[in-house]
């Protein structure tokens, strides 16, 4: 028998099947052909049609956030002091606002400053500081009143601080007497008053950024013989740096900001801070000084951008990522 017959009839004539093998690239069909033809024939009618809403609703939220920015810029030059006869580019610009800052001892801006620079300093050290500890006790300890005592913070925050105004103004009253240093018209007293509400929403999102931090590091850390403060100050810490960051720079915005208590416990003009000083232009009946008042709130928001540029690449990790759990 011949072992070299030719198979049969049927297996010899069958066709052979392409091969679709993953090495070989096959056509591309005939639905991806008629995309790319339509991307490649993107007529101006169809792009307005699908794109420019998107381009015209960009535009319209530059300019409502630019806007305001311009005016405070072009009202800080101009020589008209009111700010209905002013005009977005001044027809005559001129630096008597800043001068008008700085040269009145009755209204001492150059004190008002450092005063704000102060204590938005201070407060926003410590309200991250806090923040970071009470965080830290929540993502890591399991203990009774835990969740409780984290329910009790977000509930607190729901009530603006104002609603206890007169409460902590009698308290103050009461410290002048005993500790003149922390009472009344004192810096110290005004950021003690700040960092009573530095827990809350700022212990919620830096506990939210620890959450995603794997307990495996903690776990290895303590096999090779660290502390709690070992392992919350050389390894938590430093890969939290970006919520830290945005707690932070919130804190020094809303404390340079804050009007109602600063205005209510300082008193004397040599202790104001910006807010509460600035408001001196343009609170009087029959003298409105915008001028001098945009001049001010020019200068006041260097610090802010400096830091805000400063801390920038941490500020969307930071809120993002604190965010993911809670």
């Amino acid at each position: 028998m011949n072992r070299h017959a030719a198979p049969s009839g049927r297996a010899k004539d069958a066709p052979r099947r392409p091969s679709t093998s993953p090495g070989r690239h096959s056509a591309p069909t005939a639905k991806a052909v008629r995309s790319t033809t339509e991307r490649r024939k993107l007529t101006p009618a169809r792009w307005l049609k699908s794109h420019s809403w998107r381009h015209l609703i960009a535009v319209l939220a530059v300019a409502f956030a630019v806007f305001p920015v311009i005016w405070v810029v072009s009202a800080a030059f101009d020589r008209d002091p009111t700010i209905s006869g002013g005009a977005v580019f001044p027809s005559s610009p001129t630096l008597n606002n800043f001068h008008t800052l700085f040269s009145n001892p009755d209204q001492p801006y150059g004190r008002w400053y450092v005063n704000s620079m102060i204590i938005a300093s201070i407060t926003a050290f410590f309200t991250v500081l806090i923040g970071a500890l009470a965080a830290y006790a929540f993502s890591r300890f399991r203990f009774k009143g835990r969740k409780a005592g984290m329910l009790t913070l977000l509930l607190v925050q729901m009530f603006p601080a104002f609603l206890a105004l007169v409460a902590i103004y009698l308290i103050l009253n009461q410290l002048t007497t005993i500790i003149p240093a922390v009472g009344l018209n004192s810096r110290p007293g005004l950021i003690l008053v700040y960092l009573g509400g530095a827990l809350g929403v700022n212990a919620w999102l830096i506990k939210g950024f620890f959450d995603t931090i794997p307990m495996d590091l903690d776990e290895s850390a303590k096999v090779d013989g660290a502390t709690h403060g070992q392992i919350y100050w050389g390894i938590i810490l430093p890969l939290a740096a970006p919520v830290l960051a945005v707690v932070g720079l919130l804190s020094f915005i809303g404390t340079i900001n804050e009007y109602i208590m600063a205005s209510a416990i300082l008193q004397t003009p040599d202790m104001l801070t910006l807010s509460v000083g600035l408001n001196g232009f343009i609170s009087s009946k029959y003298q409105e000084n915008w001028g001098p008042f945009c001049a001010g709130a020019l200068l006041a928001a260097i610090p802010v951008v400096i830091l805000f540029i400063f801390l920038q690449r941490y500020i969307v990790d930071g809120l993002t990522a604190g965010s993911v759990k809670g």
